[in-house]
C-alpha cells in the first residue's frame, strides 16, 4: 500500500542546513543505508525459494521490505527539507547576483547543481549506491544472517550520523530509524533462533548503546513502536506472527511488553510542503503558470 504520509512526522528546519543533509545521505545511499536494506529484502523476497512451505520467513522478509520503502521516503524527505536552500527563495530572484554563492562551501554542491536540492541514491561523499550492496544467496540462513548484520551495521551508522548534527529534522530521522532498525535486527535474530536454536538476540543491541540515551527515540519507545511489526497489507503476511510474537518480548533495556504483528501500516505523519526555489528553476522558471494549470486539473479531478 502507498499512503500519502511519511512513516513519522518531521519537524520543519528553521533554516537550510545542506551539510546536515549531506550527512543524512549516508543513511540513504551508504553501504548500510536505506537503499541497501530495501534492495536486499526486496530481491530476497522476490527470489525466495519454497515460499509456501517457509511462509513465516517469507512473510517476515516481505513485510520488512515494504517498510523499507517508507524509510527511503523518510530519509529522502529529510534530505530535501534540509537542502531547501541556500539561495534567495523569492520569485524573480536576480540570478546575476550569484544567489547560490554559498554553495562554494557546501559539502555536496551537486545536490543543488544537478538535483535542485533533492535527495539521490548516493552516500555522504556522492558515491552512487549500486547493486553490489545487495546480497541474495538463495540460502535462507545465510540471507537472514546477512540481514541481521546489515541492520546492526545500520544502527552504528545512524548513531554516528546522529552525533554529527544538532538540528532537529535530521535528528528526528535518526531517532525514528534507530527504533525501527532495532525492530528489524530483533526480528531477524528471532528468525535465526527459530531455525538454528542459537540465541542471536542476546547479541543485541549492537553497538551496546541503549536507545534511552537518544532523546529523539523516546516517544517511539513509549508508544511501543519497538514491539511492532507491520504487515502493510490487509490480508497477507500474517504468518510472520510465528516468529515475531509467540510470547517473545521486547529487548532488555527497552520498555517491556510482548511483540505484536499489526495489520496495515503505521499511522505516520504529514508529508511537508517543499517550497519552490526559484533561483534553481524548481519547480520551473514561471511557477505561476504551472500552479494555474495544476489548480484547474485538480478541480477537474474532483
Amino acid at each position: 500500500m502507498r499512503i500519502d504520509k511519511l512513516q513519522a512526522e518531521l519537524p520543519e528546519p528553521k533554516k537550510p542546513e545542506p551539510n546536515a543533509a549531506a550527512a543524512l545521505q549516508e543513511l540513504l545511499g551508504g553501504k548500510y543505508g536505506e537503499m541497501s536494506t530495501l534492495g536486499n529484502y526486496m530481491f530476497q523476497s522476490f527470489n525466495f525459494r519454497n515460499k509456501t512451505k517457509l511462509k513465516p520467513f517469507y512473510s517476515l522478509v516481505s513485510s520488512i521490505f515494504a517498510e523499507e520503502l517508507g524509510h527511503v521516503e523518510l530519509v529522502s524527505t529529510g534530505i530535501s527539507m534540509l537542502n531547501n536552500g541556500p539561495g534567495d527563495p523569492t520569485p524573480d530572484v536576480d540570478i546575476s547576483k550569484a544567489p547560490f554563492e554559498d554553495m562554494q562551501d557546501v559539502r555536496l554542491a551537486g545536490s543543488f547543481l544537478s538535483n535542485g536540492g533533492g535527495s539521490m541514491p548516493m552516500n555522504s561523499n556522492a558515491a552512487s549506491w549500486n547493486m553490489d550492496m545487495v546480497t541474495t544467496t538463495g540460502n535462507l540462513i545465510i540471507d537472514l544472517l546477512h540481514n541481521f548484520h546489515l541492520e546492526c551495521g545500520a544502527r552504528i551508522h545512524k548513531l554516528r550520523v546522529y552525533e554529527t548534527m544538532t538540528e532537529p529534522t535530521g535528528r528526528e530521522v535518526c531517532g525514528y530509524l534507530l527504533v525501527r532498525g532495532s525492530v528489524h535486527a530483533h526480528a531477524y535474530a528471532l528468525a535465526l533462533k527459530k531455525l538454528t536454536g542459537v540465541e542471536i538476540e542476546k547479541m543485541l543491541p549492537t553497538p551496546n548503546i541503549n536507545l534511552d540515551r537518544v532523546p529523539e527515540c523516546q516517544k517511539y519507545l513509549n508508544e511501543g513502536s519497538h514491539r511492532r511489526l507491520y504487515k502493510f497489507s490487509p490480508h497477507d503476511y500474517s504468518e510472520m506472527a510465528g516468529i515475531w510474537s509467540n510470547d517473545e518480548v521486547a529487548l532488555p533495556g527497552d520498555p517491556p511488553g510482548k511483540l505484536e504483528v499489526v495489520d496495515g501500516h503505521p499511522e505516520g505523519g504529514k508529508i511537508p510542503e517543499l517550497l519552490g526555489n526559484y533561483g534553481a528553476f524548481a519547480p520551473d522558471y514561471a511557477p505561476e503558470e504551472i500552479f494555474d494549470i495544476a489548480t484547474k486539473l485538480y478541480k477537474k479531478s474532483r
